[in-house]
């Protein structure tokens, strides 16, 4: 009797024969491939906090800076200066002070309107090259720089270089907060400065700066934590809508027109007094009430509830009327007062009038 096949066997010679034929473990192997491929690695210890919409504003608003940033150190320093956006990653604190160079310039800034710190770093590199430069060399590009932190005088320098990063950065940011933007403390030692937790997620934006030859990384460093309070704001759909737009003297007197067009409820105080309730029960035509008001005060006149004329009553083709006094209060105060209790701002004067002309032509 002839050898018998073993199912291994038996399914090779079947798929010989039929090559749409597969074996079951060749079909178990390829769903198994399948369903490894739809399983993505979350690394717990580096959460995603900042969504791609958020990271895609960072990117759109630091090219602005990118571009300004260089042109702005091209003047300073008589050279082509480049600057270019390489980089928005979301890290922990500890990974991005980890993988700067001891020494480095490690700019601590401090933000009014945000709550927290910003990290502006500025890489040996390119930092001594500029420095360089501003002392009269920089002719011949050389990538050698001293191992050694900056001294006074070159940190005066640099603080030339730091205010015009503060500046640019507080101009593309305009649309979002106000930064308002200082430098609070320099350090050589980029681990002695510890300003979130190590786990701390933050946006890390990099730039490279060329100057001829001679290339170097800035990094800015944003704590999530700071700009928690402007998620909605960085989102890609609302991002850009914060912008701001003078006003169209068209859309001003349609405005305008329809605001005088609205009916508003006036009603007049003669006086005022009071009674008790006996009295009042036994009122009777002809009785005289005593009021609390001189007769040369007039009455008042109230909008909607507030008091802004003082008249006098009277009669017109036998009508009663009232003559306009003295105003009370200014339509333009009330309104003012009614928006900060709502804390909105109230436009100057001169942004919200409209002209005698305009008004005829309307």
């Amino acid at each position: 009797m002839g050898d018998v096949l073993s199912q291994s066997e038996v399914e090779s010679l079947l798929a010989a024969l039929d090559p749409g034929l597969q074996p079951q473990h060749t079909v178990s192997n390829a769903r198994r491939d399948e369903f490894r491929s739809q399983i993505s690695v979350y690394d717990f210890k580096r959460p995603e906090r900042v969504s791609k919409e958020q990271m895609r504003a960072f990117q759109a608003l630091h090219e602005g800076f990118s571009r300004e940033f260089g042109a702005g150190l091209s003047g300073m320093l008589r050279a082509i200066i480049e600057v270019k956006l390489i980089s928005v990653d979301q890290l922990t604190y500890s990974e991005f002070v980890f993988s700067l160079e001891n020494p480095t310039c490690f700019n601590l800034l401090a933000s009014e309107g945000l709550e927290g710190h910003i990290i502006l770093d500025l890489n040996p590199s390119i930092i001594f090259p500029i420095i360089d430069r501003l002392l009269g060399g920089g002719k011949e590009a050389s990538n050698d720089f001293p191992g050694r932190p900056l001294t006074e005088i070159e940190l005066q320098l640099v603080s030339r270089i730091t205010g015009l990063a503060i500046q640019g950065l507080e101009r593309s940011w305009s649309n979002i907060c106000s930064l308002g933007l200082r430098v609070a403390q320099v350090e050589s030692n980029p681990q002695l400065v510890q300003i979130v937790p190590p786990n701390e997620v933050i946006v890390l934006i990099s730039f490279e700066v060329s100057m001829g030859e001679v290339r170097g990384i800035m990094n800015l460093c944003i704590p999530f934590n700071t700009i928690e309070p402007l998620a909605g704001k960085l989102s890609s759909d609302s991002w850009s809508a914060y912008t701001k737009k003078a006003i169209d003297p068209r859309q001003l007197l349609n405005l305008e027109t329809g605001v005088q067009r609205a009916a508003v409820e006036l009603v007049v105080h003669l006086a005022h007094g009071k009674l008790t309730a006996g009295e009042l029960s036994t009122l009777a035509v002809g009785d005289v009430i005593m009021t609390e008001s001189e007769r040369n005060d007039g009455a008042e006149v109230f909008v909607e509830g507030t008091p802004l004329f003082r008249a006098f009553p009277g009669v017109l083709k036998g009508h009663k009327a009232i003559t306009m006094g003295q105003t009370l209060t200014k339509p333009r105060d009330v309104i003012a007062k009614k928006m900060a209790e709502l804390g909105l701002s109230y436009p100057a004067a001169g942004a919200t009038e409209v002209s005698p002309e305009r008004r005829r032509t309307g």
